[in-house]
């Protein structure tokens, strides 16, 4: 089991920036694959991003891929999302969640394959 405690999330405006701060812990955290997940109101989750036990394993949503950035820094144990050209559409509470499976894997499976959560962030972005 792994602990996941977020920060970095507030308040933004259309063409924002922002990153969000993953501290990650646990006996097996260094095996132990992470990603960044969405859930808006009315819609439904996205997997977002992964970032494998490798900081250089990544794999990203197709809608994120030119906006969105994972990274993995072990030796701090920090996981982050770098997230740029921010829209109101993007506006949702945003976990980071871990997972037993390796990243190609768990980037197939999305939410089914998430099996730590974090408390979760809000990021709201207004026009």
């Amino acid at each position: 089991q792994v602990q996941l405690v977020e920060s970095g999330g507030g308040s933004v405006q259309t063409g924002d920036s922002l990153r969000l701060s993953c501290a990650a812990s646990g006996r097996t955290i260094s095996r132990t694959t992470i990603g960044w997940l969405r859930q808006a109101p009315g819609k439904e989750r996205e997997l977002l991003a992964v970032v494998g036990w490798s900081a250089g394993d990544t794999y990203y949503e197709d809608s994120v891929k030119d906006r969105f950035t994972v990274s993995r820094d072990n030796a701090k144990g920090a996981v982050y999302l770098q997230m740029n050209s921010l829209k109101p559409e993007d506006t949702a509470v945003y976990y980071c969640v871990g997972s037993i499976a390796p990243a190609f894997r768990m980037a197939t499976m999305g939410s089914r394959g998430v099996n730590d959560w974090g408390q979760g962030t809000q990021v709201p972005v207004s026009s």
